[in-house]
């Protein structure tokens, strides 16, 4: 009995999750309308006991249970704890949008608990079923979302488009795991990389099912070439949703990298590297030059996150301490970018319009000048100008990608990020250079107001001082890998 329960401890934060949220099922079954603020209470609250049980169970070394098929470490304790951040403001952002749209009911709230479920398991995983498992919860939970949405013809085609293509990836990514498995004899990450090391893995069916894996990572990631379901989910789905799937699953697709080609491949660094070059030079080329003829604003941040993946990648193929911390760095911090800027789409939105053209933009400085100042925090850090976060990001990337001697990379992505500021910064001109097309009033509960203020001056306050939270991954980074 002693022996399962020390087994059980670095799973409290899933067990706790898991129990809260088939509570909130039962409770939500007996609540009217009215009354559904309870359940967004009850899931905010599950949310900050998460973060309680990750925050005081954190230990300095990798904590293994369950075989070793789960592991506690410090890499999973920061992406636990920004995951859910990332998913309480989410619930903030979002409450007054689905009031107004009929979707305030306990099915958005209880998916979004599996949902964020699922990630945590793919953060923990240090076996390939359990990282299956964990994708998969997370995968079904998000194609739903998609489609709650019933009567939108638009949201129903992206879940199905969303679907078939998942299913596909999720196929391509079990092949490459079998293969190596078939090489290996083993589906523990630990035993997989001490057979590469030995050598007694077979050479072909390795790279075979390293070609499969990547693919599939590709895929959960957005990177091109499988990049077509971003654009057509980031539009089909309600905006709430969209808002949900560009922020806290790249946290999640960060660690199923990590997971798979450093802690369990990363003898076959040479052979992954070069896929990843591939992916990230492709990816910020079409995301950036792709974005500059969107005229919707969701489709122009879907192609700017396809781009955002390549820099993403640079730091995970630079194959250094150095590097993995840089793109944990970069996942966190495009995980509040993302945040922030649907969220202003949303806090623009109201009963019966989306406002998620770059027109309905127009004049936002003379409707709101402190939502026009944000969103400009926002533009200005995902095209990487200082001094905001988003330009300490890219730069901590470029340069672990130079120490790598990758040089000629590094001056790719610097020039894809110029033609993509083009894009960031046509937003700023809208807002402060044009005349407004509409002159009604901008309401938003005082929640997600506050929210919005403290998330994009968090994107400035982290330009000015990025140290602590690099330390911060540096040391996770150190401890766990």
């Amino acid at each position: 009995m002693n022996f399962n329960m020390t087994e059980l401890i670095p799973l409290l934060p899933e067990i706790f999750l898991l129990s809260m949220l088939s509570m909130i099922l039962i409770v939500d079954t007996m609540l009217k309308d009215s009354q559904r603020t309870l359940t967004y209470v009850l899931t905010l609250a599950t949310l900050a006991g998460c973060a309680w049980l990750t925050f005081s169970g954190h230990q300095v070394d990798p904590v293994h249970a369950f075989s070793g098929m789960f592991v506690s470490d410090a890499i999973s304790d920061v992406l636990k704890l920004a995951l859910y951040l990332a998913v309480a403001f989410m619930l903030v952002y979002s409450r007054g949008y689905l009031q107004a749209r009929g979707m305030f009911k306990g099915e958005f709230y209880v998916l979004t608990l599996f949902a964020t479920l699922g990630m945590m398991v793919m953060i923990s995983a240090s076996h390939f079923l359990t990282l299956y498992l964990g994708l998969e919860l997370l995968s079904l939970s998000l194609y739903a979302m998609v489609a709650l949405q019933r009567d939108s013809a638009v949201a129903t085609e992206a879940a199905m488009k969303y679907f078939v293509l998942g299913a596909i990836a999720s196929g391509m990514l079990l092949y490459g795991m079998s293969m190596v498995y078939g090489s290996t004899g083993s589906l523990m990450l630990t035993d997989v990389s001490v057979a590469l090391q030995e050598g007694t893995g077979q050479k072909v069916p390795l790279v075979f099912g390293l070609v499969f894996i990547v693919a599939g990572l590709a895929f959960k990631l957005g990177a091109v070439p499988f990049h077509m379901w971003v654009p057509d989910v980031y539009h089909g789905a309600p905006t709430a949703v969209t808002l949900f799937i560009s922020s806290a699953p790249k946290l999640a697709a960060f660690a199923f990298s990590i997971r798979l080609l450093v802690q369990g491949l990363e003898v076959l660094h040479t052979d992954w590297r070069d896929m990843l070059v591939l992916l990230a030079v492709l990816s910020m080329a079409v995301g950036n030059i792709a974005a500059i003829a969107q005229s919707n604003i969701k489709r122009m941040l879907a192609y700017s996150t396809i781009s955002h993946m390549g820099f993403l990648l640079l730091g995970i193929l630079a194959g250094s301490q150095n590097g993995y911390a840089a793109a944990m760095f970069y996942s966190v911090v495009y995980a509040m970018m993302s945040l922030g800027g649907f969220g202003i789409v949303l806090l623009l939105s109201r009963q019966g319009f989306e406002s998620d053209e770059l027109d309905d933009l127009k004049g936002l400085n003379v409707r709101s000048p402190w939502a026009a100042f944000l969103m400009l925090l926002l533009m200005f850090s995902m095209a990487g100008i200082p001094p905001t976060v988003g330009f300490y990001a890219k730069l901590s990337v470029l340069q672990a990608v130079v120490e790598a001697d990758l040089v000629w990379l590094a001056v790719v992505a610097v020039l894809f990020s110029l033609i993509g500021a083009f894009y960031y910064l046509r937003v700023v001109k809208l807002m402060y250079f044009d005349e407004p097309l509409q002159a009604a009033p901008i309401e938003a509960p005082g929640d997600m107001r506050m929210a919005l203020s403290l998330n994009g001056l968090g994107i400035l306050a982290l330009g000015i001082l990025p140290g602590p939270l690099m330390s911060v991954c540096l040391i996770a980074v150190q401890s766990s890998l």
